[in-house]
């Protein structure tokens, strides 16, 4: 008895034999003849039965084969066929255009060099410069040339000039780049990362000294100097055995020290008498020196208009002087320092006068307020700009040590003058600057705490060093 099959399995019979032909046609390499799999397909079960014929091997059954099943059909797949997406090749850095290489030549500025000059050492004429300095953004600033800067010119492979760097820091530059036709100019300013450093002495012999004990530049020294300089004269109030601790900002580039940065507290034990100081700015970006209270470490005069000079005679109403021979009052403080020592206006003010003064030699006077002015005579020269009727800063350089006038030898004589009446300079009273708003006042505890705090725990880590004998 014929036997009849499904309707569906005929079909499918038919659909496996089109594959079966189309592979005879199409008939594979030996290459691929050896990777082949075959795969039957019983039409009554449904079941499949997978042989892999590399290598002659036999058969293998996904399925245990029962009697009754007959395979009617089988048709051969290549395993190494891949789809065309697949087969598609992914761009390697290789095959990116590179970017075309220049060529830099640097020059360091020295005193006299000019924009122009520097140009032509590079191998550009002054029209190229003109275009340059007439560029887009902040190109013309190339104009302003300072000894020691260095700048870069660079070239592509046409010799023609693409980029200019100026190098004013190590921090900031200033690069101009040719997009197009144009030059196009930017200030480049790097953020170094600030790292706190804690470092205290002692004197013995000079603050100077115990500064570079203690591993401070002269630069910090003279920061801490200028903090604490309103309540402390550091010709005459400095004795063997003060103390000074700080903790102040090291600059770092790419893991290396470049710079040292402001101090950001300070405490100096002077004579019984124990200073603080904090850093803080305000909410208008106004930043000063402060008493951790609030009060402004700034008084409204410097205690002395030289830095660090000797005092060669004090104020004394019974002096006898060295020139004339007579007793005669000495109404200010002379401090000795070499000609041309810069000298600063004690207090901001106006000139009321500059010039020639009798014995005073040169000398400038200036009117603070309305009650106090201050003398500085036996000046080498004036500082430029000093004349009558202009006004001052506080720590402005106004002349130069000198010894015009009746002096033995170059020093300042400075008088401070109270509605006219002299006073002592070293010991006169000084007003304070304005402390620290009372609306600001929670806003300033906030801030500087944290740093009152540090400090408190460097000085304690000190101590516990030095009693361990560490």
């Amino acid at each position: 008895m014929l036997k009849t099959f499904p309707k569906t399995h005929i079909a499918a019979a038919v659909v496996i034999s089109a594959v079966v032909g189309t592979a005879m046609i199409f008939s594979p390499s030996a290459e691929v003849e050896a990777k082949r799999m075959s795969v039957s397909l019983d039409l009554e079960s449904g079941e499949v039965v997978q042989t892999n014929l590399s290598n002659g091997d036999a058969p293998i059954p996904s399925a245990p084969a029962t009697s009754d099943q007959e395979s009617v059909a089988s048709t051969e797949v290549a395993s190494d066929q891949v789809p065309l997406a697949a087969a598609s090749k992914t761009p390697t850095p290789a095959d990116e255009p590179k970017q075309p290489e220049l060529s830099w030549t640097e020059y360091q500025i020295k005193s006299g060099d000019t924009l122009s000059g520097l140009f032509k050492k590079a191998g550009f004429n002054d029209g190229l410069m003109l275009s340059v300095i007439h560029g887009e953004g902040e190109a013309t600033k190339l104009q302003r040339l300072y000894a020691g800067e260095r700048i870069a010119f660079a070239t592509n492979q046409a010799d023609e000039l693409v980029s200019i760097k100026l190098q004013r820091s190590q921090l900031e530059s200033l690069q101009i780049d040719k997009t197009g036709e144009e030059f196009i100019g930017k200030t480049v300013v790097k953020e170094p990362e600030v790292r706190a450093r804690y470092a205290e002495g002692e004197i013995a012999s000079s603050l100077f000294g115990a500064g570079q004990q203690a591993g401070l530049t002269d630069k910090l020294t003279m920061e801490l100097a200028g903090i604490f300089g309103w309540d402390i004269d550091f010709v005459m109030d400095i004795r063997k055995g003060d103390r000074f601790s700080v903790v102040y900002e090291e600059l770092y580039l790419d893991g290396e020290k470049i710079d040292d940065g402001k101090i950001l507290a300070a405490n100096f034990y002077n004579r019984s008498r124990e200073l603080a100081a904090v850093f803080y700015t305000d909410k208008n970006g106004v930043s000063d020196y402060f008493t951790p209270d609030g009060r402004s470490m700034r008084k409204a005069f410097l205690r002395t208009p030289v830095d660090f000079a000797r005092i060669s005679s004090s104020f004394n109403l019974n002096r006898r002087h060295p020139v004339l021979n007579t007793i005669r009052a000495h109404k200010g403080t002379d401090y000795a320092a070499r000609t041309g020592t810069p000298i600063k206006a004690s207090g901001q003010g106006k000139v009321i006068h500059a010039g020639r003064k009798g014995g005073y030699g040169n000398a400038v006077i200036l009117q603070h307020g309305t009650n106090i002015t201050t003398l500085y005579a036996h000046m080498n020269q004036f500082a430029k700009g000093i004349r009558s009727g202009t006004y001052v800063k506080q720590g402005q350089v106004i002349g130069y040590v000198g010894s015009t006038g009746l002096a033995t030898g170059p020093h300042l004589h400075y008088e401070f003058r109270v509605n006219g009446t002299h006073r002592n300079p070293a010991t006169v009273k000084l007003p304070d600057a304005a402390p620290i708003a009372q609306a600001e006042l929670e806003r300033f505890k906030v801030s500087t705490d944290n740093l009152l705090a540090q400090l408190e725990t460097y000085q304690e880590s000190g101590r516990l060093t030095l009693a361990r004998g560490e």
